[in-house]
């Protein structure tokens, strides 16, 4: 079972943004007529991965798009969504004398509820440590006996199984020095949050001539993360799709197999047949990983979580079950700030922010329920939402960049924020992205 999933899903070997082979380019072009050829009506597609964000745009693959066909970005990044109380709770931990807190890279540049985040702190003498497998954090409890170690765990259903079996490491080995904070997410309740009306939305749609608030996000049909569903399955997102009545393509990562995906989402949108397509075969099965699953349902339950930039979605995370939890969970074994663990972060009524929200964009969702942004022109929370693209963003490329931030899908490497400004100008076509519909 793979331990840590790769941060990049995009082969090392590949070459620079431009640089595309000429038989991978034929191919694209090919793929890209025949969805320009199939393709008679507008359609607003999502993924909701950031690997798949990343090729996306690192392939030029939105230009490549017939007028019309509209693909935008979902809460894709863990590192994005994890909640600033939780964060809040990783900070107060590694300022405890003696502390060791350990997480992956991209997690300790993301600040709470403040400015400070564990970068920080580690500057300021903190020792907070970077892992690329959860289980260096036994090496380290083994290797510092006398001294408390946090392992602070987040990410999808792809990073949860190794989370998990550090759980049962720790516990069989019966180490009282080591603990968890998890913020581990699971997509497909998210994707369902992305389907629902927003709260306090004026704007009305009308559907089967019922007039009904806007979903939060304005997507017909999703590509789904070829990675998740190797682990979990696809019995969720054929549950989604049931309910829902729009269809969902299971892609991988590469800039064919995006654009294929792409092509099938769109055909079934075009015959009006709502599905699940699996187009990432070779490793994705209706049962997904059947080890990891079984680790999963060991170690951890279902819970309703808060995702940054959404709210509370109800069976949107994973908690150590009360087995593992007794021993293993930080929030019960050190006192935190606010309560954390204790209850569960209620969404906010949303409000004006304070300034002029981009066009086409609904002035109430700029602001996250947990904000997702800090305090100005950072429309984060929106981006997040995928009612917004990076290139409306006011403070995108000028105010926001990844050496000064302002939001957290600019401060992760896998953000949106963070791929548009490593592969598209960041400068000059920020104000021309046409506006999304409401």
């Amino acid at each position: 079972m793979e331990l840590c999933a790769p941060r990049s899903f995009l082969p090392p070997s590949a070459p620079p943004p431009g640089a595309v082979p000429p038989g991978l380019a034929a191919e694209l072009a090919a793929t890209a007529a025949e969805l320009a050829a199939c393709t008679t009506r507008p359609w607003t597609l999502m993924e909701v991965c950031g690997g798949q964000t990343h090729a996306i745009l690192r392939w030029g693959l939105i230009q490549l798009l017939p007028p019309g066909l509209r693909l935008i970005h979902g809460p894709g990044c863990p590192v994005c969504v994890t909640p600033a109380a939780t964060i809040d709770a990783a900070l107060a931990l590694a300022r405890r004398p003696g502390m060791i807190l350990c997480s992956y890279g991209d997690m300790l540049r993301v600040p709470g509820s403040t400015a400070t985040s564990l970068l920080a702190l580690r500057a300021e003498g903190a020792d907070v440590r970077l892992l690329t497998s959860p289980l260096q954090a036994l090496a380290i409890a083994r290797a510092h006996p006398h001294r408390e170690v946090v392992f602070f765990a987040v990410g999808f259903e792809t990073t949860a199984p190794a989370t998990a079996l550090l759980a049962r490491c720790a516990r069989s080995e019966g180490l009282a020095n080591l603990s968890l904070l998890t913020a581990h997410g699971r997509v497909a309740p998210a994707m369902e949050v992305l389907l629902q009306p927003a709260a306090g939305s004026p704007t009305p749609q009308t559907t089967a001539c019922v007039s009904v608030p806007a979903p939060i996000s304005a997507v017909q049909g999703f590509l789904a993360a070829g990675h998740v569903c190797g682990v979990i399955g696809t019995a969720e997102l054929q549950e989604l799709v049931e309910r829902r009545a729009l269809p969902v393509v299971v892609s991988g990562f590469g800039p064919l197999e995006l654009m294929r995906a792409i092509l099938a989402c769109v055909r079934l949108l075009e015959a009006a047949t709502p599905r699940l397509l699996n187009a990432y075969g070779p490793v994705v099965r209706p049962e997904g990983n059947p080890a990891a699953r079984a680790l999963l349902e060991e170690v951890f339950e279902v819970v309703d979580q808060p995702w940054r930039g959404l709210g509370l979605i109800p069976g949107g995370g994973l908690a150590l079950r009360d087995s593992y939890a007794a021993t293993l969970d930080a929030g019960r074994r050190f006192p935190l700030p606010g309560g954390f663990g204790s209850a569960p972060e209620i969404p906010a009524s949303p409000g004006p922010r304070p300034f002029a929200s981009p066009p086409g964009v609904n002035p109430s969702l700029c602001r996250g329920p947990d904000p997702a942004s800090a305090p100005g022109p950072c429309i984060a929370a929106a981006i997040l939402r995928g009612q917004a693209t990076p290139l409306q963003c006011p403070a995108f490329g000028r105010g926001c960049t990844p050496e000064h931030p302002l939001g957290a899908p600019m401060v992760s490497g896998e953000g949106a924020c963070a791929a548009y400004h490593q592969y598209r100008p960041p400068q000059g076509t920020a104000r021309s992205a046409p506006p999304l519909p409401r």
